[in-house]
């Protein structure tokens, strides 16, 4: 039985909270985006605003073969040795973090301990400048999987790693995560593997993302009754392709509903 490795005392993250400093990170699983609603006293004029919330798009049902990918996914998961544990990396280093462990791994001899780091990825259909493309995209910004037995040796090689921070930890014991999490990070890159090595198959629907707009932007109105107004975006809607902003009438500040080719980034 391998002994529990004394690690750092120095370095915690704490899962309960996400705050801005290194020493305390957070793991959210949960991908779901979330909008801003209007405050109550806001103002909606008839014909100019959609008054009704729309309705979130459900998940789109798995197919046979997309569950036969899950199910290989889920039995690979379960014969492999090792935990899966999550490492903290500076933003946009993911990838070259990855890199830079497999090469550590072999020039330490670490591969009986360190088994493989992994970088989650996702299809998304990106919409810039009114054109849809299909990217990838990580799906957890600043986190790299790492399956690995941990001893004192192989966190010290993982920890070292140049543009690493730190394992995500609980009172400064790294802690592997489920199954059924790793299971959940690594499901959008098997469905999509799979659905590019199928010919004639459906893809899967994607989700789709904005990349002219964000929320808090400030935008010109350009078509319209509103045309000439500034405007600040509260709400985005990706698959209606529409948004809501705060234009000033009569004095105060109301929301629209705009599309998106009625609106310039000022």
């Amino acid at each position: 039985m391998t002994e529990t490795p004394d690690y750092e005392a120095d370095f915690e993250i704490d899962l309960g909270r996400l705050e801005s400093s290194a020493d305390d990170v957070e793991l959210n699983l949960d991908f779901a985006d979330d909008l801003d609603t209007p405050a109550d006293d806001d103002i909606l004029l008839p014909g100019l605003v959609d008054e009704s919330e729309p309705e979130p798009e459900p998940e789109p049902e798995l197919g046979a073969d997309e569950a036969a990918v899950l199910a290989e996914l889920r039995e690979t998961l379960r014969s492999q040795v090792g935990d899966w544990y999550v490492i903290h990396t500076y933003s946009g280093m993911e990838n070259r973090v990855k890199q830079n462990l497999d090469n550590r791994v072999k020039t330490l001899g670490m591969e009986d301990y360190i088994y493989e780091a992994v970088v989650p990825t996702e299809e998304v259909t990106e919409t810039r400048n009114g054109t849809k493309k299909s990217v990838t995209r990580t799906v957890l910004p600043g986190y790299v999987l790492v399956r690995m037995e941990l001893t004192d040796a192989s966190w010290a090689a993982v920890r070292h790693t140049p543009s690493v921070t730190g394992f995500v930890a609980h009172a400064s014991s790294p802690v592997p995560l489920s199954l059924d999490e790793v299971e959940k990070m690594l499901a959008p890159a098997a469905l999509a593997k799979a659905a590019a090595a199928a010919t004639g198959s459906k893809p899967r629907s994607r989700k789709i993302e904005i990349a002219d707009f964000s929320v808090g932007d400030s935008v010109m109105v350009v078509q319209g009754p509103f045309a000439g107004v500034h405007a600040t975006i509260t709400e985005i809607n990706p698959n209606s392709q529409r948004l809501k902003a705060l234009v000033e009438i009569l004095g105060r500040e109301t929301p629209v509903d705009l599309t998106f080719g009625q609106i310039q980034k000022v």
